[in-house]
């Protein structure tokens, strides 16, 4: 089932996550759900916030470069509880789109890679090292269980210019009786 996204301005998108404590049936259709909606909606990751649930899982699906040189959907991975630590000192500057602040992608300095630690749906503990694109995807949804957005890690000065574009998407996609 595809679920309504939370819009910038939805104060759902700036509260802390709060663990799971169980892997049970409605946690496994929530992340289907999950994945059905960042389909739907052509993105590379989501967050339970973005979908008005304070719960500590996202999922991502990184992109696959064919032998053709196209890409195409990669398998979309689920991160429980997620931990992230030993980010890189090299850090890359890249457009930062989010499902849950439409049309807008400005450029924020991220580190080239990172550690994460998570539990999958059967419970098991894993860690993985991430690099580019994919460490990335992980650290914006990661973001979103901390209640940051994207464009908060823009300098002050970008972050003022950003203001009325915000203010629009706002006053466009969000609306606080359409839950």
């Amino acid at each position: 089932m595809k679920l309504p996204i939370a819009y910038y301005g939805d104060p759902v998108l700036r509260k802390k996550c709060i663990p799971i404590q169980k892997i049970d049936d409605e946690l496994r259709q929530f992340v289907t759900d999950m994945k059905e909606t960042m389909f739907a909606y052509n993105g590379v990751g989501l967050a339970a916030p973005q979908v008005h649930r304070t719960v500590a899982v996202f999922i991502t699906c990184e992109p696959v470069e064919g032998a053709d040189g196209k890409y195409s959907q990669g398998e979309p991975k689920v991160y429980i509880n997620p931990r992230l630590f030993n980010p890189s000192v090299e850090t890359c500057i890249m457009e930062d789109g989010c499902l849950s602040v439409p049309k807008f992608y400005p450029f924020i300095e991220r580190p080239y890679s990172i550690d994460v630690e998570a539990m999958d749906l059967d419970g098991k503990i894993f860690v993985e090292s991430l690099v580019g694109y994919g460490a990335r995807i992980v650290m914006h949804e990661n973001d979103h269980l901390n209640g940051v957005l994207s464009f908060d890690r823009l300098p002050p000065q970008e972050k003022k210019k950003a203001a009325p574009i915000l203010r629009e998407i706002q006053k466009k996609y969000y609306h606080p009786a359409k839950k």
